[in-house]
């Protein structure tokens, strides 16, 4: 049981860089697109660094920062960018999520 966080993925303006977990490289290559195309695409237009990461209970969170002094950041547009990601991207989020209760939490699905 990981009692931790886990960083999923990250994407830097600064970088221009995405990165990947090596742990989710079983996630579908059509999930790993999904994931950097989002990141890349927020750090393009708000700025900054954008980190995903499942918390201790296993909730996906988005985090994000910036370099001191850099004028370009965007600081309130983040924080729209983030409810507009987790509004259009509900979906996708919600099966990462069970995706990290399963393979790395070890709990069974559901059914519902």
């Amino acid at each position: 049981m990981y009692d931790e966080e886990i960083v999923l993925c990250a994407s830097s303006a600064y970088t221009k860089q995405f990165y990947l977990n090596p742990e989710f490289n079983g996630l579908p290559e059509q999930v790993q697109e999904e994931l950097k195309i989002l990141c890349v695409l927020y750090t393009e237009d708000v700025g900054g660094i954008l980190v995903m990461k499942f918390d201790a209970d296993g909730c996906l969170q988005m985090e994000t920062s910036s370099n001191e002094g850099d004028l370009l950041y965007d600081e309130i547009g983040s924080v729209l960018k983030i409810r507009q990601i987790q509004d259009r991207q509900a979906e996708l989020l919600e099966s990462l999520e069970l995706y990290y209760s399963v393979v790395f939490l070890g709990e069974a699905e559901e059914d519902e």
